[in-house]
């Protein structure tokens, strides 16, 4: 199967109102031969204030801003389009999993296509910081690295590169970091060939569940503290094995005594459930965890000090007790109730919504015949859509774009809508033109203190440039 890796800049670390400011992408064979390529940035949209300390890492000025060759609805199109020609295959980056997957998944969901291309139609996502941490469960001399005030290996893909031998001088250029992580990994797929193979296996839920189910323990790896560890898991018997909610694989960790927790009462298996360290482990089965063989996490503390035949013994005690597995599963249900009932969705805005309101998929075909149409029509076409968060969506698509479609009342409406956002004084989740200024305020005392007048320079721009926009929105 073909292997997509990829990365992306942002104007923000906000994965929720952040925008997607470039986007490199590297296609491979399952050998690593270089098939094709994907390197593209786009303008900065209308009215969106940007977050000074994410320009500084990807060394974004203004000129890359606002005068790129696409806007950001056509770069958006451009990776869909893409993205869908080199499918299926293996999406994966560098920590991608929990930031650009999610940033990827956000925008197009805001941008009215289907967000979660990476991860369907025959597609499978992995990341490759995962790899390069269960690589380094098996064997810490894997790779040569830098260490922390607390003596642990720092595994920043810049890093990582640089002591290896890996020309890393041009780091936060995506299609750049996209191939620091090719050429990372490419060490792990020579030298640890079976742990690229393990994280081959588990791209996608199904494929964790089905090895989950066919295994009696097997090796987790996990990472906490700044450590990488091993542990030795057998799942919960097959009828009990998923999240009751969230559809995650449970697992029991074999360095506890399964016979301890098979009689209690409820109430009481619960509060031992809550403790640390966990004696049930959660397998994010879509999050593209790196599952190993059981004889790795066997060798590590604690299962070492244990005999194979104890081991086994707890595996089979745990697999073949279905009433235990049962009350587990629903003291999970329990517990994940209790967790929703003390969370507040009230605020919840549009840009949030993605997973707590589904996109239906009778408006699938809505959409791909709303990207086909012309401006005026597209305008049209929104009353064909039921859910109002697309509509409102496809209005701010339209006032980036084509403003001039717009009746007046719709384009005042979302000038002050933005207008409302940007210039807020309140603790805002979005970046407001208040935020913008207290960060370029902090950076720009660190850099009179370095003498550093290349970043002022740099500083003074961006900040003229949220200063334009401040004014415009002052006046709608």
């Amino acid at each position: 199967m073909n292997i997509v890796i990829w990365d992306i800049e942002t104007d923000s670390s906000n994965t929720f109102f952040g925008t997607i400011i470039e986007i490199g992408a590297i296609l491979m064979n399952d050998n690593f031969k270089e098939l094709d390529k994907l390197n593209i940035r786009c303008r900065l949209p209308e009215g969106v204030v940007p977050q000074a300390g994410a320009l500084l890492v990807n060394q974004s000025n203004i000129s890359m801003l606002t005068k790129a060759n696409y806007s950001h609805y056509q770069m958006l199109q451009e990776v869909e389009t893409t993205f869908k020609k080199w499918s299926p295959a293996v999406f994966l980056g560098y920590s991608n999993i929990n930031f650009d997957d999610e940033m990827l998944r956000k925008e197009f969901f805001k941008g009215l296509r289907q967000p979660y291309l990476t991860n369907t139609n025959g597609n499978k996502r992995q990341d490759g910081l995962n790899i390069v941490r269960a690589a380094f469960a098996v064997n810490d001399n894997i790779m040569k690295t830098e260490t922390n005030e607390k003596g642990n290996a720092i595994m920043k893909l810049e890093s990582l590169a640089r002591m290896n031998g890996i020309e890393s001088g041009g780091a936060h250029n995506a299609l750049f970091d996209a191939n620091l992580t090719k050429l990372v990994l490419e060490k792990i797929y020579k030298e640890q060939n079976i742990t690229w193979r393990s994280a081959m296996m588990t791209g996608s839920r199904e494929e964790v569940e089905n090895f989950s189910r066919n295994e009696l323990m097997f090796s987790l790896n996990e990472y906490f503290y700044g450590k990488s560890k091993l542990y030795l898991v057998t799942p919960l018997y097959h009828e009990h094995m998923l999240h009751p909610i969230y559809k995650w694989v449970q697992a029991f960790d074999l360095r506890f005594d399964p016979e301890i927790y098979f009689d209690l009462p409820l109430d009481e298996l619960k509060k031992e459930m809550k403790k640390t360290p966990k004696f049930i482990r959660t397998i994010r089965s879509n999050k593209a965890p790196v599952l190993l063989h059981s004889d790795y996490a066997s060798k590590a503390e604690p299962y070492s000090a244990m005999t194979k035949e104890q081991l086994l013994k707890r595996a089979k005690l745990i697999k073949g007790n279905k009433d235990f597995c049962a009350r587990v599963s629903l003291a999970l249900a329990e517990i994940a109730q209790e967790k929703r009932d003390t969370g507040d969705q009230s605020d919840i805005t549009p840009e949030e919504s993605i997973y707590v309101k589904f996109v239906d998929n009778k408006e699938t075909p809505k959409m791909e015949k709303w990207h086909q149409a012309s401006w005026e029509d597209k305008f049209k076409l929104l009353d064909k859509f039921e859910d109002e968060r697309l509509v409102d969506f496809g209005k701010k698509i339209i006032y980036q774009e084509a403003p001039q479609v717009l009746p007046k009342s719709v384009t005042k409406e979302i000038r002050r809508g933005i207008a409302k956002r940007i210039l807020s004084t309140n603790k805002e989740k979005w970046t407001t033109c208040s935020d913008f200024y207290t960060e370029c305020d902090h950076f720009r005392n660190e850099f009179e203190k370095e003498g550093n007048a290349e970043k002022l320079k740099f500083l003074d721009e961006i900040n003229e440039f949220v200063e334009n926009i401040q004014k415009k929105y002052e006046a709608a």
